[in-house]
């Protein structure tokens, strides 16, 4: 029997910590991860291979997430129907409402805990892990 592959984790992020927690994090629970700077190389990335989860920070340089996920959104399927998980260090409703406008699935106030991470990739990416 074909063992079923990995759940494929775009992670986009400006900071390389930030990056490396994550995929320490993922690659643990079994998830295949690929990194982005900013949201334009997020896009390149979606464009050039297939993805299970989407986690988007939301302040970064060149393309924020907010901007990131309306294009993503404006998309057709199956690049645009991406589940996204964004991360931020801003923790208001007006934050998360934005974020939710913008298509986000779910929103985590960093600093994200290890098992709520993965939590929630598995929950998004259809439990693949």
């Amino acid at each position: 029997m074909a063992e079923a592959p990995m759940s494929r984790v775009l992670v986009i992020d400006d900071s390389s910590l930030v990056r490396r927690y994550y995929r320490a994090a993922l690659e643990r629970a079994g998830f295949a991860v690929e990194e982005a700077l900013n949201g334009i190389e997020g896009l390149e990335k979606l464009l050039e291979g297939r993805f299970d989860l989407v986690i988007v920070d939301v302040n970064m340089p060149k393309m924020d997430g907010i901007t990131f996920l309306s294009d993503l959104r404006a998309r057709a399927a199956p690049t645009g129907s991406v589940p996204a998980l964004v991360t931020s260090t801003e923790a208001g409703p007006q934050d998360k409402e934005a974020a939710r406008r913008a298509g986000a699935n779910f929103y985590l106030v960093k600093p994200v805990a290890e098992a709520d991470l993965v939590a929630h990739a598995a929950l998004l990416a259809g439990a693949r892990a």
